[in-house]
This record gives structure tokens, sequence and C-alpha cells, in this order.
């Protein structure tokens, strides 16, 4: 930096001594870009004071004793639940401010005004009405660092929980003050009963009067029932939801006419293609990066696709989209030029996540000593009276394509169909005849109940380039024999070269290399560690188990990265990728769902006639 003849430096900050400097540097205040994550961690605190505020008893300052003597009790009451209020908006205002939304930039100037002046009137407290104000300043200065784009909101959400949430609590209030006969001074009829719940959810003392200190149950609980509602209405109010998936028909066409041409490059350029997925489209339409929004996280899957020297390109109009909405950009998944491009285009850092297994068809082969278990597995389940057939989903008829459908949604696991990298989310579409099917048939025992005739288990791959598959979905029977999914691998790797297949990508084995290293002979204590760690969370998680099942095979390992701003962020991003794969559920009441997508599994009769259709053509 240079010192420029009045003795300051080129970007204005005095010269001469360190401590001189570093004042300088505070009088200035945080940098533009650190405004927004200072305010929401400033409002957070100030939601918490507010918070305390309205529960702990009021304290009086001597200075302004007498304004508390010519206060009514109603006006304090409601400061008190003001003064709560505020903080828990402030405290879901914070994660809106620090990613610099201008919706709640204006919500927190509305806020802080009315958190202040329950401070004074409540508590009295100086100190907490001056916090609130000069957060209000400070945002006010600051107007243009708070730019970005608002959410979808859940507005019809929180509305019906306004009308359902206040009904309802209104009822339990009525409840409430009719609860204590004995101790009511006089007989209140009804109207007045109504009204002194009405005053209590807002926080004012109503006409009704109670014997031996009912009066605080009463009031208390009619105000942390209307605090109940106004903080389930406001979280539903401000709460973010998942963007819409906006993948059209234009842009499912624009994607299938780039995989055509670049295809080879990604085994996850398919999965592109799901139809729960966003596009952007690089300007000169050659490469287009396909993601979801997930918790704030814009999560990117696999490489770009389309050409190389278009990704660029598209990365910025998935950076520029990113900024924006304030969305943190990051990418699941992608190959080692993929992370390349990524992270000299946006400065962005890698890190790498696993490795994928790649199967060479023309190197596969049963025989040999390390394929022994495979080999044996196979043969034992042949002996049981299990066949196979692998076959273009464009070979097989409407009706076995139906069942095939029907079983596999009835063997998941879940509720609904995981999968986000790695997972086309339907099967049988007219656009997908190229995709292939290997099945798993045995003949039902006497007496044996089969919804689904001889079928016992089934896998699904989709196209990777001219001449290569990505295996998508494994399904079976649970009362089928163990062995399953390495026949029907097996079955497939056998019919590849009829079907023009020359390599098949497998399961991502994540953090793989740690396991390896970590059960060679010498390894050291990190690495052992790291390791005890991925086989302690392999109980709840396939780590462990994918990296075996994959490793039977022989295949050759390419690494996966991940593609993320900050060390700091990757807490955030593990828990957005490990929602959008389906490995974490949040509550039903927390969840955000983004409109409905197009049905994963297509087996109406519409579409098993278009499907003859484009067979024909």
């Amino acid at each position: 930096m240079s010192v420029r003849e009045d003795g300051k430096r080129s970007d204005g900050v005095p010269s001469g001594p360190k401590w001189l400097s570093v004042l300088a540097r505070m009088a200035k205040g945080p940098r533009p870009e650190r405004v927004p994550a200072v305010v929401g961690t400033v409002a957070a605190v100030i939601g918490l004071m507010d918070i305390a505020a309205g529960v702990i008893p009021r304290f009086r300052f001597s200075r302004i004793h007498t304004l508390a003597e010519v206060l009514p009790g109603a006006v304090t009451q409601l400061a008190a639940a003001a003064s709560i209020v505020v903080g828990i908006l402030l405290l879901m205002l914070a994660h809106g401010l620090k990613r610099a939304k201008s919706r709640a930039w204006w919500a927190a100037v509305v806020v802080l005004p009315v958190g202040a002046a329950a401070h004074l009137i409540y508590r009295h407290s100086i100190p907490g009405a001056i916090f609130s104000l000069l957060l209000f300043a400070y945002l006010v200065r600051h107007r243009n660092a708070f730019t970005a784009l608002p959410d979808p909101r859940s507005r019809w959400k929180a509305v019906a929980n306004f009308i359902l949430m206040g009904g309802a609590s209104f009822a339990l209030g009525w409840v409430i003050v009719g609860s204590h006969p004995d101790q009511m001074v006089g007989d209140p009829p009804v109207l007045e009963q109504m009204e002194h719940v009405l005053w209590g959810l807002f926080g004012f003392e109503g006409s009704i009067r109670y014997t031996g200190g009912v009066d605080y149950i009463v009031g208390y609980s009619l105000g942390a029932l209307g605090l109940l509602t106004v903080a389930t209405t406001a979280f539903l109010a401000f709460r973010p939801e998942y963007p819409a998936a906006v993948l059209t028909e234009e842009d499912e066409d624009r994607l299938r006419e780039l995989l055509a041409k670049h295809g080879d490059r990604d085994s996850l350029g398919h999965f592109a293609l799901r139809r729960d997925k966003s596009v952007v489209f690089s300007p000169s339409g050659k490469a287009a990066v396909s993601y979801r929004v997930v918790s704030g996280v814009m999560l990117a899957s696999g490489d770009p696709i389309g050409d190389v020297e278009a990704w660029p390109g598209a990365i910025e109009k998935f950076m520029e989209l990113a900024k924006r909405h304030s969305w943190t950009p990051a990418v699941n998944g992608c190959s080692e030029t993929g992370g390349e491009v990524w992270t000299r285009e946006t400065g962005l850092d890698a890190l790498e996540m696993g490795d994928e297994a790649i199967v060479e068809v023309a190197d596969f082969s049963l025989s040999g000593r390390a394929m022994r278990n495979v080999r044996q597995m196979v043969k034992r389940i042949e002996r049981n009276g299990y066949t196979t057939k692998v076959r273009r989903v464009g070979d097989l008829d409407p009706e076995e394509l139906a069942v095939v459908q029907k079983a596999a949604n009835a063997w998941r696991d879940t509720e609904e169909e995981r999968g986000f990298s790695m997972a086309l989310g339907r099967i049988g579409d007219p656009k997908d005849l190229d995709a292939i099917i290997a099945t798993a048939h045995k003949d039902p025992e006497e007496g044996e109940t089969a919804p689904f005739g001889d079928l016992k288990a089934m896998q699904h791959y989709v196209p990777w380039g001219k001449d290569g598959s990505s295996l998508e979905l494994m399904r079976r029977d649970r009362s089928a024999d163990p062995g399953m999914n390495e026949l029907l691998i097996v079955a497939f790797l056998q019919a590849a070269p009829d079907l023009k297949i020359k390599r098949l990508s497998l399961n991502f084995a994540f953090f793989r290399s740690a396991l390896e290293r970590g059960s060679k002979l010498g390894a050291g204590p990190v690495v052992r560690i790291q390791r005890g760690v991925l086989v302690f969370l392999s109980r709840w998680f396939q780590i462990e188990s994918l990296y075996k099942f994959n490793e039977k095979f022989r295949p050759r390992w390419e690494p996966r990265f991940i593609v993320f701003p900050n060390s700091r962020d990757l807490p955030r991003i593990g828990f957005a990728m490990m929602q959008a794969e389906g490995f974490l559920e949040l509550p039903r009441l927390l969840r955000r769902r983004p409109a409905p997508p197009k049905p994963s599994f297509v087996d109406d009769d519409a579409a098993v006639e278009q499907t003859e259709v484009t067979r024909a053509a």
C-alpha cells in the first residue's frame, strides 16, 4: 500500500504506528461487505435483551421513577408484551439481515423503535433503548448494504395461522378466564369475559378482577397465548420458502441438446434433468448450471453442462443470481476439472468429498481371486432359481414397465424419493427411453404372496454420453435373497457390450481415501481417528458400506469435490446437502417445500400411450 505526501495511505487510513492504524480502522467501521453480518449479530443480541426485558421484572432507575408513577398498568403490561414480541422478531430477522435482505431491513427499521419504547416504558432501561436506537441509526446509515431480493414468503400460511391460532387462543383464553369462578369478583356477563380475553391477548388488563393472586395467573396465561400466536405467525411470515423449481420443457430440451454434444464429460450430467432443479445458461447458451436452493444455499451438482469454454459464462450467471438473492453458492460433487474452473472463476475454495467408482466394461471379469466373493454370491443366487434381464426402457412392454414403476415405489424405504446429485427421480418417462432397466426374477413359491409377479429386484441406469451409464436406482423385495444388487450389476456389465456400453458409474464413496489410508498398516493417529469417526457415522449413514460395496467390482476411482465460499459455511452447506439428498428431514411443522414437481414415476394411461408413440417413432 503506497503512502501519499499528506501522510496518508492510498486507502485513506493515516500512516504511522500500528495502533493508530487499528484505531483508524475501528473508527471507519467494518468493511461494507461485512455490514450485514455485523448488523445481524447485533440484532440477535438486542433481540435476546428485549426478551429478557419483557420477562424479568422491571428495574426502575431513580431518575425516571416519576415516569413510572404516571403510567397506567395497562400500558406497562402492553410494553412488556411488545418487548418480548420485538425480541422474537429480531431473532427471526437476524438471519435475513446477515444475508442483506431488503425486506429484513425494512422490518428491523420498524420494530427497533418499538423495542426502544418498550424498554423505556416497562423496564425504564435507558441502555436498552439506546442500543436499539443506535442499531436503528446504523441501519438507516447503511441502507445501501441491504439490497438482496427477498425469498418467496409463505404469506397465506401466516394468515391462516393467525386466524386458526388466534381463534384457538381466544377459545382457550375464554376457558382460562372462566375457570376460577370462586376467585372472580362479581358475576361478569359473557360479553365482558370475551372483552377481557381480547385485552389480555394483546397484553392489556381487562375489566375483570380476581382475588388470591389469580389476576397474575390469568394475565400471564392470556399474554402467553397472545405471544404464541404472534410468534408463530411471524415465523411463517418471515420464513423463506424454497424457490419453486422452474425447469421448463424448453429448458429441459436445451439441456438435452447440450448433453447430446457434451454428455461424455460428466457421469452426473443426466441428473441435471431432474424436474425439481432450476437451471441458468451462459449468455451464449452453450453451457448451463443446474441447481436447487435449500435453506438459503444455492446448491449446484456435478460439473456445468456443455462446452468447457462456455462454463465461465454459466458460472458467472450462477454467481450473479446467488449474490442478487444473497444465497450461499456451493457445488456438490464436481470433478477435478470442474473444481478447477469453479475456483478459478469465482475465488471459491474446494474440498475433496470422496471418490466416484467407475468400472470399465472391457476390463471387468468375474475370474480371479479378487472377484471370488462376488462370483460365489452370484452363482449361489442363480442356483436358487433367480434369472436376470437387462433391457432399454423403450424395449419394455407397457404392462411390464408399469409393474416396475409400482414395485420401485413400493420398495422405497422412505416416504418420498431420495436423491439430488445422483438420482433422476423418475422411471419410464417418454424422454428417457434410452435408459436401462436391469431386473431379477424368480417364480413365487406355492402360497407366497407376490404382488409384482416374479419381479424380485430392479436397477435403473441413466445415459452417460453415448457409450456410458450411471447407476441411478437400486430397489429389491425385502423377501428376496441377499446379494440382489451384486447380481444385477454383474448382469448389467455382462450385457453392456451388446448395449454398446463401455463404462459404468457406480455410487460415490464418501471420504474413501480416509477410510482406505486409515485401515493400512502404519497409519498415523490422525488418519486412524478420521477413519474411526467415519466408521462411527456409518451406523446412520452409508459411508463405509458404500465404499466396501463399490470396491467389490474393482473400479477406478475418480475424486469428487465440494466447492464453497468459506470454511465457516461448510456446516450450513453440509446441512443443506443432507436435506437435498433426503438423508435429513426437518419436523413437518418446520418443513419448507417448493411447488410440487412433475410426477416422479409416470404410469397413467396417457403416459403409456405417449411411450408407445415415441417408441414407434
